[in-house]
């Protein structure tokens, strides 16, 4: 029997839930109760909590205080696979499947079906194949199985993982930031999706920052703020301005900042930017003012990334032309990007950004090494410490201290902490994919403070966002881009979203 809303039964209870990291206490006699058949949001600023709670029931960290409970009877985690065997399944924010391995190896991998007899057994290809088959039928996916998994965009692994989580029969699904990277279409594809699982009794419990998806798809809503649960609500009580005042512990009257810049001369020209790959970015052209916000709009496959990895370097061209303040430049690698001061914020922090490894002091420094040699060739860690002491304070960014390691910060965090990296290298133009992917509200508006005050001082700043009131909200001109070619440029005081969106969609082949 399918459990409905009205049933309040608890499939799930979290009582008493703490846990520390050094310096740190995460949880805080957190309690979380789920119902089955709902949509739970859990909701909160980067380092309030949610992610350890959710590693916590997945199995990842044990937590030092509390139980879990499911359908009244107390489980112990110890790790992933536990959890998997209690029903309990997890689509994690950072999508990490096996690049090099097929679309339905890294479904069944650890429980391919088998066939054989003892000690003699074979993986079931043609069984593995129809069982992904079938799952893909139900979920209504367009995905060949034996694709490699490398070769997929980000969106097409993010239906993957969905499809991998409901293949385990789990009775509850943790889908954190799960349309970070996905489009209109295949945002209503997931919702049709877990209103599906919703109707087999399953439980989701749904992390994200985005409020509108939020009150369209919860049916309850657990707010945390600094480790401890603030409160639980009916998603229809709650507004979006209840849930951000709630989360931030204060009315959050602007969600972006008064910006004073005002956008001067011409400092980079790009003319007929063309990728060396047929089927990105072609024919490009464009130019950026002297303390100009220039946001670059467009859907996932757009090749926005793509572009500015060629202006820094990281792409070849096949053809295309760029000068800096008039004078011609060639940018064949990263370094000649940063000799020509130039700085690249990545969309993908935990990939391509960080070293989680390291700590806050070694994440700031590292792009600017020399900076700190002495004639001996060592390194001067008194100007490395105060570097990095000055840049924590002047970006707000929150650690216990410059020597935890940077995994243990919030995403907000961290992208501070990235910044402040390459605002050592002292850049005149600011390349920014994603700034606030995955970043909460209030860590969002500290991070366009900082862009709207390096603006003021005459940074040139290139801005990625799939968020168009961001867009709206930051951008001096706003750059559409679809399907690898420029189609058109928007003034950003007046651009409005159906502007972008009919440029977005425009079919350039």
């Amino acid at each position: 029997m399918i459990a409905t809303v009205a049933e309040k039964i608890n499939l799930l209870e979290m009582n008493g839930i703490s846990k520390a990291f050094p310096g740190v206490q995460a949880l805080d006699d957190v309690t979380l109760h789920i119902r089955a058949g709902t949509v739970h949001a859990l909701m909160g600023e980067n380092g309030a909590g949610k992610s350890t709670l959710m590693k916590c029931l997945f199995g990842i960290y044990a937590p030092d205080a509390g139980e879990i409970r499911m359908n009244g009877e107390k489980l112990h985690l110890p790790d992933s696979k536990a959890a998997l065997q209690s029903g309990i399944s997890m689509i994690h924010q950072e999508l990490h499947p096996v690049p090099y391995r097929s679309v339905m190896e890294n479904i069944w991998l650890g429980r391919f079906p088998l066939r054989g007899f003892w000690p003699f057994y074979f993986v079931d290809g043609k069984r593995m194949r129809r069982d992904t088959e079938k799952l893909f039928k139900e979920l209504d996916m367009d995905i060949d199985p034996e694709t490699i998994t490398g070769k997929l965009s980000v969106s097409k692994i993010q239906s993957l993982e969905i499809a991998k989580a409901v293949s385990h029969n789990a009775k509850i699904i943790v889908m954190d930031e799960p349309t970070s990277s996905l489009t209109g279409n295949e945002v209503e594809h997931l919702f049709r999706i877990i209103a599906e699982l919703k109707q087999r009794g399953v439980a989701i419990i749904y992390i994200s920052h985005k409020m509108e998806e939020i009150l369209r798809i919860s049916d309850e809503v657990t707010i945390m703020r600094d480790g401890k649960k603030i409160g639980t609500w009916d998603a229809n009580e709650l507004t979006t301005d209840l849930i951000i005042s709630r989360m931030v512990g204060r009315d959050l009257t602007q969600r972006y900042p008064e910006r004073s810049n005002v956008p001067g001369e011409v400092v980079l020209q790009v003319d007929g930017f063309t990728s060396s790959f047929p089927k990105s970015f072609r024919d490009v052209s464009f130019e950026l003012r002297r303390g100009e916000i220039l946001g670059v709009g467009g859907l996932v496959g757009a090749q926005r990334t793509e572009l500015i990895e060629a202006l820094y370097g990281i792409r070849s061209l096949a053809s295309g032309t760029m000068k800096l303040h008039g004078k011609p430049i060639r940018i064949r690698r990263p370094v000649d990007a940063i000799r020509h001061k130039m700085a690249l914020l990545t969309e993908e922090r935990r990939v391509t950004g960080i070293f989680p490894v390291l700590s806050v002091l070694e994440n700031t420094v590292i792009a600017n090494q020399k900076r700190y040699q002495t004639s001996y060739l060592l390194l001067e860690e008194s100007r490395r410490r105060k570097d990095t002491d000055d840049s924590i304070e002047r970006l707000r960014v929150k650690t216990p201290s410059a020597k935890t390691q940077i995994r243990y910060l919030s995403g907000g965090n961290q992208q501070k902490v990235l910044l402040a990296r390459w605002l050592l290298t002292e850049p005149d133009i600011l390349l920014l994919d994603e700034p606030t992917r995955g970043i909460d509200v209030g860590a969002k508006f500290e991070i366009y403070t900082i862009i709207a005050e390096l603006a003021a001082q005459g940074k040139s700043i290139v801005m990625i966002s799939s968020e168009m009131p961001e867009l709206l909200g930051m951008s001096d001109r706003i750059m559409v881009m679809s399907e690898g070619r420029l189609t058109g440029i928007l003034d950003g005081n007046t651009a409005t979203e159906e502007e972008i969106m009919k440029l977005a969609a425009q079919h350039t082949a």
